[in-house]
């Protein structure tokens, strides 16, 4: 192995939490860590259904969905129009024949 390469490694790095603002300690190769969410407030681990938010793509989301259903309501009307007055598919044979 190598001399000098590997990074410094501390093994009690501080954990910090955005969300609960739990800490506990860790070995990591930086002395002091944040995250987003940690296993006191994840969903995944508190059996808690809810959203998590990161930079508002929920509800971005959300509004994608209610614009697709207004222009599904909207244009409803139009494809059912469209659907009436088109002609049939035609057949090889007749597509032969065209020819």
């Amino acid at each position: 192995m190598k001399a000098k390469i590997h990074p410094q490694y501390f093994p009690q790095a501080q954990v910090v939490c955005q969300s609960c603002g739990s800490t506990f300690t860790t070995g990591s190769t930086k002395p002091s860590l944040t995250v987003e969410v940690c296993y006191k407030c994840h969903p995944l681990y508190t059996g808690e259904h809810r959203f998590l938010d990161v930079k508002g793509r929920v509800d971005t989301f959300q509004k994608k969905q209610q614009f697709a259903k207004q222009y599904k309501a909207t244009n409803a009307s139009k494809t059912n129009k469209k659907g009436k007055e088109e002609k049939q598919a035609k057949s090889l044979r007749e597509l032969l024949g065209e020819i």
